[in-house]
């Protein structure tokens, strides 16, 4: 149960830091800059992960759990529950954010700022890496309690200031789900539901061949 718990609070703190500095952009008219809402959602990936990792893991995202599962470094019996925990974080972070803030219309809603195929394929390349770095980052033996949240938040930061006016740099279905569905924005949904698990399941696959033939 403390596992469960666990992976719950990780999804709602960096959902709700995350997004909450989106809105908190939003009503001050740019006064919190988009390298202030990157520092934040790397802050709020690391902390999470720090905070909650050595319970559950701290995954905190869909595509990266469905992938860990294929790798069998998962237990299968934990899949659903962990999704359903992740999802349910990001519906009460955004929850939280709608009684606080009832005047914004998006609450950190992931929206493409072009056509939605790019930010299909942008998103499949933000998550392939990131679910790499995910992947190396178990290499870590010393100090991996610092060095993981660490390089996972830094990678998140990078993604996010590089990619976030283009397509708000989900890389996280529960992310992206959580504000659609109280937002009501739900519109462009699809794109980083898929391209985003995509994107961690061929990074995984190319992970499991490396190991194989290296």
């Amino acid at each position: 149960m403390k596992r469960y718990l666990a992976e719950f609070a990780a999804s709602f703190l960096m959902i709700f830091l995350g997004t909450g500095s989106m809105v908190l952009s939003d009503q001050t008219g740019g006064w919190f800059s988009h390298m202030d809402v990157s520092l934040s959602w790397g802050f709020a990936v690391g902390a999470s992960i720090f905070i909650f990792g050595r319970w559950s893991g701290a995954q905190m995202n869909p595509a990266v759990t469905i992938s860990l599962t294929l790798l069998r470094a998962h237990p299968k019996r934990e899949l659903i529950p962990y999704l359903m925990l992740q999802f349910s974080g990001g519906i009460l972070a955004s929850t939280l954010l709608a009684f606080l803030s009832p005047e914004n219309e998006f609450l950190g809603s992931s929206l493409p700022a072009g056509s939605a195929m790019q930010s299909f394929y942008i998103e499949f390349l933000l998550t392939f890496a990131l679910m790499g770095v995910v992947l190396l980052s178990g290499w870590f033996k010393k100090g991996a309690i610092f060095l993981v949240p660490f390089v996972i938040g830094a990678t998140v930061f990078l993604e996010a200031y590089f990619a976030g006016p283009t397509t708000g740099a989900s890389m996280n279905p529960a992310r992206s789900f959580g504000p659609a569905i109280v937002s009501g924005h739900t519109e462009h949904l699809w794109v980083y539901l898929i391209s985003t698990t995509l994107g961690a399941i061929c990074a995984s696959g190319l992970w499991l061949i490396w190991k194989k033939r290296f």
